[in-house]
């Protein structure tokens, strides 16, 4: 029994002998590239040290117990991968937006003149389509846009831009027109003159009146379809409830009414 015992545990020390031999003959074959790694771990582990010396097992034992010199070249410590959260640009977890820096805009005090700005050219007289239920020759009056229609009919419709009152002095109704003026004089009612005492009592017609060089006045009321001298204003809400044109324009559509004319303000 005891020889079958020693031939035992002298296979056994062969078999841990050889395996120290291969273990070492692999040891000393350093490759070139390390093997690709499969996968990447979430938290790479730590480095586990164990104190040792050379005769703890020879290369087999440093390369299973060894510190990161060796053992890094078969399996380098993978550096851990932050990746970007989507929430990071979602614009929901972004802080608001400030006001934009008006850095070198002109105060309110100083801003450019109203008369330098460039005409829109939505507002100039055009052949446009037209669905309305108006016929031939009536005017249409589209506050809201700050549009007045000439109908022509078969669906046509001369269009040009014009002014209308300011908020208060807005109206809608069916009118007709009564009279018609070249260069009218201007005589400010004394609703007008309540409200601004700088006005003159009574202008003469020319380039400088307020009522430019064409009026058409509107049934028993005060207000008229008239011309400008600020043809910056063509757009706006600016007047006192009479509808105001560019000169040009007013010009071009007194030509073409006469009185008797039906108008149609929306």
């Amino acid at each position: 029994m005891f020889k079958k015992m020693s031939v035992a545990l002298l296979g056994s020390a062969c078999t841990f002998v050889a395996g120290i031999d291969r273990a070492a003959a692999f040891d000393n074959t350093v490759p070139s590239d390390p093997p690709a790694v499969l996968y990447a771990p979430q938290v790479p582990p730590q480095p586990v040290r164990v104190a040792s010396n050379a005769n703890m097992g020879g290369g087999f034992i440093e390369f299973l117990f060894g510190g990161e010199e060796r053992g890094q070249r078969y399996y380098p410590q993978q550096q851990p991968t932050y990746q970007q959260q989507p929430a990071y640009y979602d614009q929901r977890r972004l802080p608001p937006m400030a006001e934009p820096q008006m850095q070198g805009a002109v105060p309110q005090q100083e801003a450019a003149d109203p008369r330098s700005r460039p005409f829109d050219p939505r507002f100039e007289k055009q052949l446009v389509a037209y669905e309305g239920k108006e016929g031939a020759g009536t005017i249409v009056v589209d506050t809201p846009n700050k549009f007045l229609y000439l109908v022509e009919g078969n669906g046509r419709a001369l269009r040009y831009g014009i002014g209308v009152g300011r908020p208060g002095f807005t109206w809608s109704g069916v009118k007709a027109i009564t009279a018609k003026r070249e260069w009218p004089d201007w005589t400010p009612p004394s609703e007008m003159i309540a409200r601004r005492p700088d006005l003159p009592r009574h202008m003469e017609g020319g380039p400088e009146n307020p009522l430019g060089a064409r009026a058409m006045y509107l049934g028993s009321s005060l207000y008229r379809i008239h011309g400008s001298n600020e043809p910056w204003t063509i757009g706006t809400n600016v007047s006192s409830g009479c509808i105001r044109m560019r000169n040009e324009d007013v010009i071009d559509l007194y030509g073409r009414v006469n009185v008797g004319t039906r108008v149609v303000v929306m």
